[in-house]
């Protein structure tokens, strides 16, 4: 089946040599956007870390802790696993906000100066 539409247009982008992907590196536009990942992920990666090692070790050593029932047949553990995976995708939720509000600015004006050569 023919249609008279003309074929969608392909943007062509400039590719970065060797020598501006290493100024772009060096520089301080770039340290920002390093600096701004790292104080956000790093400090929630080992809090996390610390929280499902503390489940772990709980639920290895506190058995009785681990057992106390909340209600019905709700008992800690399950309350604490579950509290897990919701900290999990709020971790996510607010990773994701942080970088479209802080991270992804950045990183976009950063491409295009180099695929546009501005």
């Amino acid at each position: 089946m023919a249609t008279d539409a003309p074929p969608p247009a392909q943007e062509q982008h400039r590719l970065p040599t060797t020598e501006e992907f290493t100024e772009v590196q060096d520089s301080a536009e770039f340290g920002e956007l390093r600096r701004s990942y790292r104080s956000f992920a790093f400090p929630l990666t080992v809090g996390f870390i610390v929280w499902y090692l503390l489940y772990v070790m709980l639920s290895i050593y506190a058995g009785g802790f681990m057992g106390i029932e909340l209600f019905g047949n709700i008992n800690m553990a399950l309350a604490l696993g579950i509290a897990q995976f919701v900290t999990t995708f709020l971790i996510a939720w607010w990773y994701a906000r942080h970088a479209a509000a802080k991270l992804d600015p950045k990183a976009e004006a950063i491409k295009s100066r180099m695929e546009g050569g501005a």
